[in-house]
């Protein structure tokens, strides 16, 4: 029988302290290399949690970017990716900026490249991908984060914006559902 996102219990597997620590130092990089202005496209829905964190602690670090949006979807109520991208956002104004996708998960990779790809189209300076979590074994296109949170094992993941079937965003932390 095919278990449901109301009939599962998350199993922890990075806690609230682990993520803020990884936060900072990520932001303290970005910061070093990218400098005090450029533009922060956080993917939605997923991302919008860690963009809000990564967002302070740019500022703490004295970087203040333009914050903009770009809704994309793959995986509708699925666990799975249908391998079509679908963007329900329109692209951003990136014209001549130095851009810093922020992604929740670096999975597939379909998602993020799609995402690249139309940023560079609409004439960004230079695209830099920033993934709380990296996933590599579900990669299905040859794309790495420039600045990597944690690297996880090929479970499904819910919790800190991240959702299954609209379920579980709001746990602090990030857990797996198998």
């Amino acid at each position: 029988m095919k278990s449901s996102a109301a009939d599962t219990t998350p199993q922890l597997l990075i806690g609230e302290k682990e993520i803020a620590q990884r936060i900072e130092e990520m932001a303290r990089q970005i910061a070093a290399d990218l400098g005090e202005s450029f533009v922060m496209v956080i993917v939605l829905k997923g991302a919008f949690v860690f963009g809000a964190d990564l967002l302070r602690a740019l500022g703490r670090a004295r970087a203040q970017p333009r914050v903009e949006f770009l809704g994309l979807s793959s995986y509708g109520l699925e666990r799975r990716t249908s391998g079509d991208v679908v963007p329900w956002t329109p692209i951003p104004i990136v014209k001549g900026e130095r851009v810093l996708v922020v992604e929740d998960i670096l999975d597939s990779g379909l998602t993020v490249t799609y995402a690249m790809e139309m940023l560079r189209q609409a004439g960004a300076l230079d695209v830099k991908l920033c993934a709380l979590l990296d996933k590599p074994a579900g990669r299905r296109t040859p794309v790495n984060g420039d600045y990597v949170g944690f690297s996880i094992p090929p479970r499904f993941i819910v919790g800190y914006g991240i959702d299954w079937a609209e379920r579980w965003r709001e746990l602090p932390n990030i857990a797996a559902v198998d």
